[in-house]
C-alpha cells in the first residue's frame, strides 16, 4: 500500500505551490502577515452545548439543550465546554453564575417588549474579532479605514479591496453561535420584540434572525454616487475577472488552523484580512459601478460616516418605544449603538448589559453581567416559562 502523505506533507506543499505563484506574480519573496483567526465548526442543526458549572470547578452542568431554528447552520455533533476558551480571539470570562441566569430570566420575565442590541461580543464566539477587546484588533495597532480615506484615496480603495478580497472565503467560512442560535429560539417563542445589531457578517440571518442592521453588511455592494448595489458574491466574480492571476494566488492558500500561521494573514473585524502591501499595491484592478462607473462600496457604516437617517431613526423609535433594552456583547463606545440605551433608559424602560469587560453605559445601567453570551445565553433557554422546546 502506498505511503500516506502526512497533513504536515501536504500543507507544507501547498504553502511552496502558493508563495511561489505569488512570488511569480509580484516578484516579491515577502510573506504575508500573520493570520490566527479560528472559527467554530458546524453544519448540522442540532447543537448540543455543555457548559461550565458556575461554581468556578470544571464540572459540567448536566443539560442537553436542542435548539433547531429554521436557517440555522449547525453541525450535529456535541461542543465541549471549552469550546469558547481556546478561541484567543475571546475575551477571559468566569462561567456565568446561577445568580447571573436568573436575573437575565427576571428581566426577560418582566418585558413584553423587549429590544435587543448585539455587538461583535457575540461574533468573537464564531471566529470573527472585534476591535475593542484585550485581543481585539486595535490591541494590535490596527487602524480600519475612515468613510473619508475610502471616497478620497483610489491607493485606499485598493488596499481595502484587495484585503477585502483576501479574506471573504474565511470570513463567509464563520458559522452562527450558541448565542445566536438561542436568540433565534427566543424570538420564536415570542420573547423579543425587537433586534438590533451593530455587526455586518449576517451571522444572525443565518441563525433565523433578521435584525435591522445598524451598521449594514459586507453582504451588500453599493455605488456611492448612483445608489445602484449588487451582492458581495457578483462582486467577488467581477474582482476575480480583472485580477486572475492575483485571484489564483489567493485562493490557492489554504486557510486552516494550519496553515494560517504559516502564512501569517490576520483577520481583520470588517472581513479583510492583513496582508503585506507588494500583494495590493500594484496591478490589482477594482471595478466600477456598472451603471455610471462610480466608486463601489461596501454597504457599511465605516469610522467617521454617520449611519442612513431611515436606520436611524428606526432604531431610535424602537428603543423609546421599548419596556426594556438588553444589550448583548456590546461596549457600546461608538454613539450609534450608546445613544439608543441612553433613550430606553430616558424614556423609562429597564435596561441590562451582558458583556465581558465595561461599556460605556455602566454608570446608569442598573443589571450588568459580565459573561459570554455563548456560555449564559443556552442555559437561559432551559429556565421557568422561558423554557424553548426544539423546533
Amino acid at each position: 500500500m502506498a505511503a500516506m502523505r502526512s497533513p504536515h506533507c501536504l500543507l507544507i506543499s501547498k504553502i511552496k505551490g502558493a508563495r511561489g505563484l505569488l512570488g511569480t506574480i509580484f516578484a516579491s519573496k515577502s510573506t504575508l502577515l500573520n493570520y490566527t483567526i479560528q472559527s467554530i465548526n458546524g453544519n448540522g442543526k442540532t447543537l448540543r452545548p455543555r457548559f461550565m458549572s458556575s461554581q468556578g470547578s470544571c464540572k459540567l452542568v448536566q443539560r442537553t439543550y436542542r435548539i433547531s431554528p429554521s436557517g440555522a447552520s449547525m453541525e450535529n455533533k456535541e461542543i465541549p465546554s471549552n469550546f469558547l476558551r481556546d478561541k484567543l480571539m475571546v475575551p477571559s470570562a468566569d462561567p456565568p453564575r446561577d445568580e447571573d441566569i436568573d436575573l437575565l430570566y427576571q428581566f426577560f420575565e418582566r418585558s413584553s417588549k423587549l429590544v435587543i442590541l448585539t455587538g461583535a461580543g457575540i461574533s468573537t464566539e464564531s471566529g470573527i474579532p472585534d476591535y475593542r477587546s484585550p485581543h481585539g484588533a486595535y490591541s494590535t495597532g490596527f487602524r480600519p479605514i475612515t468613510h473619508q480615506e475610502f471616497i478620497r484615496s483610489s491607493r485606499a480603495r485598493r488596499r481595502y479591496w484587495a484585503r477585502s478580497y483576501a479574506g471573504w472565503r474565511r470570513f463567509t467560512l464563520a458559522q452562527p453561535g450558541p448565542a445566536h442560535i438561542a436568540l433565534a429560539s427566543l424570538e420564536k417563542a415570542g420573547r423579543i420584540n425587537f433586534m438590533i445589531t451593530q455587526n455586518v457578517d449576517r451571522l444572525h440571518h443565518r441563525a433565523g434572525s433578521n435584525p435591522l442592521e445598524l451598521h449594514g453588511t459586507v453582504y451588500i455592494v453599493a455605488c456611492t454616487e448612483c445608489g445602484f448595489s449588487l451582492s458581495r458574491n457578483s462582486f467577488q466574480d467581477q474582482v476575480k475577472a480583472l485580477n486572475p492571476k492575483w485571484a489564483e494566488a489567493i485562493e490557492s492558500l489554504d486557510y486552516d488552523s494550519r496553515s494560517d500561521k504559516s502564512f501569517g494573514m490576520k483577520q481583520r473585524p470588517d472581513g479583510d484580512i492583513e496582508i503585506y502591501e507588494k500583494f495590493w499595491e500594484e496591478e490589482f484592478h477594482i471595478p466600477n459601478c456598472e451603471r455610471c462607473n462610480g466608486v463601489l462600496k461596501p454597504d457599511v457604516v465605516f469610522f467617521g460616516d454617520n449611519v442612513p437617517k431611515g436606520r436611524a431613526d428606526q432604531a431610535m423609535e424602537a428603543s423609546k418605544d421599548c419596556d426594556a433594552f438588553l444589550v448583548l456583547g456590546s461596549s457600546l463606545m461608538t454613539m450609534s449603538a450608546f445613544r439608543l440605551i441612553r433613550a430606553a433608559h430616558e424614556a423609562g424602560a429597564a435596561t441590562a448589559i451582558v458583556n465581558v469587560g465595561s461599556t460605556r453605559a455602566d454608570d446608569f445601567v442598573p443589571l450588568k453581567i459580565n459573561a459570554r453570551l455563548g456560555e449564559i445565553l443556552p442555559r437561559l433557554l432551559s429556565v421557568g416559562s422561558l423554557s424553548v422546546p426544539a423546533v
